[in-house]
């Protein structure tokens, strides 16, 4: 039996090796949101810059079809074969697709072939980071004592909301001392390239940890029972209800969190006009603001419950999002930042939750795919497309708001998800 020393000294472990992972893949994406603009310019023809923008967040949003295929294989067999295995296997992957878009050639030197290239990679890195965020969460709430499960898992969007705060360090430092010549021709690269050690250091640590005891007390019942496990068969016939709420209540934070995170720094530059450097200076200061509020945020949930915090983020986002996108187009710079605050601070309420509900949702046997599958099918949907829509329903409807109305639609869908669902707060997940 583990001494309390080695049992913490183990949670900080999990710890790390889930922020480190996770970190990756949405420093990737930060890095591919925060450079739209240039890459736009770099894999596409150059003729008009608005449809080579549309082109570029159509890749982002394409790149995201295989993640519930993803989400089925790494779900399957995190299930089976153990968190361990998905995660370690799954990290190679998805940081040398990150790490080959650095090396890709651009549209003047290779024509139409560039474009392809990027979709191909940007597929594969989405079909291995599917399972990274549910995987992670799993592998954190099977570990982490019961009356503070929410604060532990919070590090997952934590370690998301630290990989864009470094991309866009990268992009205010790029934009701030290198010529726009630099930024265009090698510069956007560097953040990519980067995944490749950062992946083998968190490859690494993953193999030398052990499954939690939840999972392995459930594989031993498996293995003595003689039983053949089918985590997604038993997913689709014993627990849709339960996926089909799950996939609802992660809508809000599919969608929250690409628009607020993602997409505004994109908004303010070719909407509001703002200038970039300012952009990127105002989503540095409330990254920094995210990621203290989350974990604030996963506490609160385990005082008052999951539920309740959805709910309340669900309510927020009806309330706030149209009044908030009509004083971003002011323009001006406090305004701005202090509406973008105040968006964070309601994203994080589901954020800091999202992670811990949807563990507590499944039992043991079927939590990485039910996690996984609910999650990125959401993500796949609502998430990749976010920005898509987003620039698409401007263009079509000549209104700046479409984006807001659009995510007021989603958050009225995830709000009846939430009422419907059930409460798991405080339960062993032996019990779930």
């Amino acid at each position: 039996m583990e001494s309390k020393h080695e049992k913490s000294s183990t949670i900080r472990k999990v710890a790390v090796s889930s922020f480190l992972g996770n970190f990756i893949e949405w420093f990737d994406y930060a890095t591919y949101s925060y450079f739209a603009i240039v890459i736009a310019n770099v894999f596409f023809p150059g003729d008009d810059p608005a449809l080579a923008l549309i082109q570029t967040f159509a890749v982002f949003a394409l790149s995201f079809l295989l993640r519930p295929i993803g989400a089925v294989f790494w779900g399957a067999m995190g299930d089976k074969k153990g968190r361990k295995w998905a995660l370690s296997t799954s990290i190679f992957l998805m940081a040398g697709a990150t790490f080959c878009i650095g090396l890709l050639p651009g549209y003047s030197l290779v024509g139409f072939a560039a474009p392809v290239m990027l979709l191909l990679l940007r597929m594969l890195q989405g079909f291995s980071a599917s399972g990274e965020y549910a995987g992670a969460a799993t592998f954190l709430a099977e570990y982490a004592p019961t009356n503070k499960r929410g604060l532990y898992c919070s590090i997952v969007p934590a370690s998301t909301a630290t990989g864009l705060l470094i991309g866009s360090m990268f992009a205010t430092a790029m934009y701030a001392f290198l010529p726009d010549a630099a930024v265009n021709d090698w510069g956007w690269r560097i953040p990519f390239l980067l995944a490749g050690p950062l992946g083998l250091v968190a490859h690494y640590i993953r193999v030398r940890l052990e499954d939690s005891p939840t999972y392995q007390t459930m594989r031993d019942a498996v293995e003595k029972a003689h039983a053949t496990q089918r985590p997604i068969r038993e997913l689709f016939r014993n627990h849709l209800r339960e996926l089909i709420i799950s996939f609802g209540a992660a809508m809000l934070n599919a969608v929250g969190f690409y628009v607020v995170l993602t997409y505004l720094p994109v908004y303010l530059e070719t909407v509001v006009m703002m200038d970039a450097s300012q952009s990127s200076f105002i989503t540095t200061i409330c990254l920094i603001a995210y990621i203290l509020f989350i974990f604030g945020m996963g506490h609160l949930s385990d005082k008052f419950g999951r539920k309740r915090m959805l709910i309340i983020a669900c309510v927020s986002f009806i309330v706030l999002t149209v009044p908030a996108f009509m004083l971003l187009n002011t323009g001006s710079f406090f305004i701005v930042l202090a509406v973008e605050l105040v968006m964070c601070a309601a994203l994080t309420v589901n954020d800091g939750t999202l992670s811990s509900y949807l563990t507590e949702t499944f039992p043991t046997a079927v939590r990485y795919s039910g996690f996984a599958l609910s999650f990125n099918l959401a993500n796949a949907i609502f998430g990749g497309t976010a920005s898509l829509i987003s620039t698409t329903l401007i263009a079509a409807t000549g209104s700046n708001l479409a984006p807001a109305w659009y995510m007021v639609g989603v958050s009225c869908i995830a709000l009846v998800a939430m009422i419907l669902s059930h409460e798991h707060t405080g339960k062993d997940l032996s019990e779930v």
